[in-house]
């Protein structure tokens, strides 16, 4: 899997984890995303699959580096697809 195939995956699995916001976001925590057995068997490397995913502007989180136990409660937020964020018709 490339980094793209990884960081779409990651999306989905937030989708699948997470809290539908009403802005079309979604939020779940590292920790969930972490201690998530389905996660484990598809991410290599969860860390650095959320930091392509939030250099790549799709998601956000406080921090660089997310570390297992420090960090569990830091929520991650998956951004709404683009035309959900318009005001106007995109």
């Amino acid at each position: 899997m490339n980094v793209e195939e990884e960081v779409e995956r990651l999306k989905e699995e937030i989708k699948r984890l997470g809290i539908p916001l009403d802005d079309g976001s979604y939020k779940v925590t590292f920790g969930v995303l972490f201690n998530d057995d389905r996660c484990a068997n598809i991410f290599e490397a969860l860390v650095g699959t959320l930091r392509a995913a939030k250099k790549r502007k799709f998601l956000t989180y406080d921090g660089e580096l997310l570390l297992q136990g420090v960090h569990d409660n830091v929520e991650i937020i998956l951004k709404p697809p683009l035309h959900k964020q318009c005001s106007l018709p995109c």
